[in-house]
């Protein structure tokens, strides 16, 4: 499957965004999808994640209440709504995906996923 993630930009703190991952490829429906990010000199970190179904998801505690992921399988699109923006979630955002039998399932681990998107760079001014 490609990634094709879209949907950066740069807001003010407080403000919102809504990133995109447009997969193309094998079927859509297969795949636990996932957002992970990387600000400059860290380490790339888990965001959220969302199940086959759209049923489950989970979030890095840095953002739970403020972001969430959701998908359309019809269009084979995931969804990274942003709100209440900080600095500090500053980053490049990756979308990604792994083949999964459990319709149920997440993955919150990087080294899980199959597929990677370009990334995405997000810019929190304060």
């Amino acid at each position: 499957v490609q990634l094709q993630a879209s949907g950066g930009g740069l807001v003010q703190a407080g403000g919102s965004l809504r990133l995109s991952c447009a997969a193309s490829g094998r079927t859509f429906s297969d795949y636990v999808m996932g957002w992970f990010r990387q600000a400059p000199g860290s380490e790339r970190e888990f965001v959220a994640t969302i199940s086959r179904s759209g049923d489950n998801s989970h979030y890095a505690d840095s953002v739970k209440g403020r972001f969430t992921i959701s998908r359309d399988n019809a269009k084979n699109i995931v969804y990274l709504q942003m709100n209440s923006l900080k600095p500090e979630d500053t980053a490049v955002y990756y979308c990604a995906a792994e083949i999964r039998t459990s319709m149920v399932a997440i993955r919150s681990t990087a080294w899980n996923y199959d597929y990677w998107g370009q990334g995405t760079l997000v810019t929190v001014s304060s």
